[in-house]
């Protein structure tokens, strides 16, 4: 097409460094392209060409926004061209070439076995390797990287897209609207309150850009309130630089800061290597635990919970130095070393749990209400009587404003699946992503006080929400889980947070997997395990099955210095099991936090439709694979008594062994995690919509038409256009703004 040459080829605009990755960060979060006061001209052609060039990767301008291209200068279009592609063709993972092993993937997929054959006989026929391919034969033992023409591309990408037919359109193709936005400041300030002030913890992929952002609007508006610790560390950490004061009230939070100026890991979950410090913060760090101690000496007791990253921090503040002006900062790091003593909240209620003490804990709890809350499930297992349970009951309705809206949320989860789960297999998924199951030995809570709290927490919850007036939602939004933590949903194109459950239209689905190694020789394999509706073992697809079940594998690459993908594409109407569980192995190499790069998605596809391994257009989702084990999981489909096939997404790691994973070793591990998400009950948009559904609230399910005069409430995957401009919007790119506060 003429405009991609165009792009292509146009000198690089007079951009700053810092607006080219800001830009992107707003296109990602928001689909909202910022538009610069340029000089008007006549850039219709020049906007429509970009449009039409768009479509080819899966996305549009909205109306609105072609108009206001159009009124723009030709330059100022072609520019803005230039680096919007680039942004959203990374978004779906076209940004890289996805070349496949077998040339004509997915046709003429040899069986395993013939394809082994082949190889073998290809390495005889080589004088280089056939003494050592005879020598491991007459041993009676194969490695098939020793054979020349395995696991390595035998063709150029070019070469394999000309033996590859065109895409033929398809009206189920995704299309991703971009709308217009106002001027990149606005939009970037907006974007920054939006993330600094979100009520559920980010992602690390959202974290990182907080952190950028809060470096860019040091000195503009700031959020009311910042109460996710975490995003208070990078907004920290940009004040620190521009000298405006800190926001703390625990030494942990000087804790979080020293770690984002070390670019560690403000969660706290890994420990990191800070760097050596500059006077001036030393000093200003050492100054922000002085005033939180001086003001509460208390405080002191949550050095226990971090002894040791305090330790190492010691040694990079040397707080010998400031012993005689800041005396109460030099004590935080006297009780981590044990020099001092300083009783912890949590071990006194620990012990008073212990002693099976609940009015004693319960004492001790109404002073922290967010910790009586998570300690709810214990306090009633182990009351003597009615009347303790009736005490705990009524001390969470009296507390329960006082406690976070996300808490809340999630002891209402709990509790909605806590009768399902005893003497079941209990489920623990940590804030990386890490997964495992151990049977539940705990004895339930009883039906009647379980429904008490519930009926609690809903009331709770429908008095935080405030009145939507006239509500639109999106039926397909209504099994979205929702986002209590930014965590449990991986970074990506279309990805949905752990436990919704989606539609999935379509005969042919399609995963793929991309992986560039940083260093080491890495091998990925992309595995599909197909389960029966009892979780046990069907079939599967993956470097040792090419072909089953009706699907194909586009073959083994087992390294990965220039990037390398795989392909699985499966008939849905020929698999017989009830569950199809794709999977990414590290069977060699380097881990999925460090790769240079890695993702994963899946297309859906027509029977008739052609084209190459990857095209943009087909991809529903594409996200990140970065987490802490050998084994990733990022969903699961299930065919369901309707015969429709729906996804439920995952985000979950296994742990693995540290070489040669495999989907046949861990099909046991991978059924028993797949399972506890499954049958898990998720809150999901549904149960809020219902809790807003009262006499004042006019609740339609909307498929987009007509399109109301009035300001209204939106609910739904994707904005839609011609909405009222005072309208409040809420899509996955803003779904934590659901979560009350």
């Amino acid at each position: 097409m003429r405009l991609l040459v165009r792009l292509c080829d146009h000198p690089q605009m007079t951009h700053s460094i810092e607006s080219l990755v800001i830009e992107p960060l707003i296109i990602r979060h928001t689909h909202r392209l910022p538009l610069p006061e340029g000089p008007a001209g006549r850039g219709g052609v020049a906007a429509r060409q970009f449009d039409a060039v768009l479509m080819s990767v899966g996305f549009k301008l909205s109306a609105e926004l072609l108009e206001r291209l159009s009124g723009l200068s030709e330059k100022a279009v072609l520019g803005i061209a230039r680096r919007t592609l680039g942004t959203v063709r990374e978004m779906v993972g076209d940004h890289v070439r996805h070349n496949s092993y077998f040339i004509d993937f997915p046709a003429k997929v040899p069986a395993t076995e013939e394809f082994w054959a082949r190889c073998v006989a290809e390495a005889l026929r080589d004088s280089k390797s056939r003494g050592n391919v005879l020598s491991q034969l007459a041993r009676g033992v194969l490695n098939l990287l020793s054979l020349p023409t395995y696991g390595r591309y035998q063709h150029t990408y070019e070469e394999m897209l000309a033996v590859q037919d065109e895409l033929i359109a398809s009206a189920g193709d995704r299309l991703t609207v971009l709308h217009a936005g106002g001027p990149p400041e606005d939009e970037v300030t907006a974007l920054y309150l939006a993330l600094a002030g979100s009520k559920t913890p980010l992602g690390e992929e959202h974290l990182s850009d907080l952190g950028t952002l809060a470096e860019h609007c040091a000195h503009g508006p700031q959020p009311e309130e910042i109460p996710v610790r975490e995003n208070r560390a990078q907004v920290n950490a940009a004040r620190l630089g521009v000298g405006a004061d800190l926001l703390l009230d625990t030494v942990t939070d000087v804790l979080r800061l020293a770690c984002a100026l070390s670019d560690g890991d403000v969660t706290l979950q890994e420990p990191t290597r800070f760097r050596k410090l500059s006077r001036p913060v030393r000093r200003a760090l050492m100054t922000g635990l002085e005033s939180v101690v001086a003001g509460s000496p208390a405080k002191l007791s949550d050095v226990h919970a971090h002894r040791e990253a305090f330790k190492r921090l010691g040694e990079r503040l040397h707080p010998h130095e400031f012993r005689a002006r800041l005396p109460h900062a030099v004590e935080v790091f006297a009780v981590a070393r044990g020099e001092k003593q300083a009783r912890s909240f949590d071990g006194r209620v620990q012990e008073r749990l212990a002693e099976f003490d609940v009015p004693g804990g319960l004492a001790l709890l109404k002073a922290s209400p967010g910790k009586l809350f998570r300690a709810l499930d214990h306090l009633l297992r182990i009351a003597a009587d009615q009347e303790q349970r009736d005490a705990v009951v009524a001390a969470v309705e009296e507390f329960a404003p006082r406690v976070s809206g996300r808490v809340v949320l999630a002891v209402r989860e709990h509790l909605h699946n806590r009768d399902r789960e005893t003497g079941e297999q209990r489920m623990f998924v940590n804030r990386q992503g890490r997964a495992w199951a151990t049977p539940d030995h705990r004895p339930a809570v009883p039906a009647e006080d379980r429904e008490r709290l519930i009926a609690v927490l809903d009331a709770e919850i429908r008095r935080r929400l405030p009145a939507p007036g006239r509500l639109l939602v999106d039926p397909d939004v209504l099994d979205v889980a929702l986002p209590l933590s930014g965590r449990a949903t991986a970074a990506g194109l279309g990805v949905l947070p752990r436990g919704s459950v989606s539609v999935v239209d379509g005969e042919l689905l399609r995963f793929f997997t991309y992986w560039k190694q940083a260093q080491y020789r890495t091998d990925y394999d992309l595995s599909a395990l197909m389960l029966h509706d009892d979780y046990r073992t069907d079939a599967w697809l993956s470097y040792t099955e090419l072909t089953n079940v009706g699907g194909k594998h586009s073959g083994d690459i087992t390294e990965a210095p220039d990037g390398a993908s795989e392909f699985i594409n499966l008939n849905l109407a020929r698999v017989r099991g009830t569950f199809i569980v794709p999977q990414v192995n590290i069977y060699a190499g380097e881990g999925f936090e460090q790769v240079e790069e890695s993702f994963f998605g899946f297309m859906v596809r027509d029977g008739e439709q052609k084209g190459r391994p990857f095209e943009p257009r087909t991809v529903r989702m594409k996200s990140e694979l970065r987490g802490p084990g050998r084994v990733a999981l990022p969903l699961v489909f299930r065919r369901g008594d309707d015969g429709r096939w729906r996804a439920k997404w995952l985000h979950l790691y296994l742990r693995g062994i540290s070489s040669g994973n495999r989907v046949e070793e861990n099909q046991v591990s991978t059924a028993t995690v797949v399972r506890g998400i499954v049958e898990r009950e998720q809150l999901t948009v549904s149960y809020l919509v219902d809790l807003m559904s009262g006499d004042a609230t006019d609740v339609e399910l909307w498929d987009g038409a007509p399109v109301p005069d009035e300001p209204v409430t939106y609910i739904g995957l994707e904005r839609p256009e011609g909405l009222h401009p005072d309208s409040r919007i809420i899509t996955l790119e803003n779904l934590r703004d659901l979560i009350p506060g």
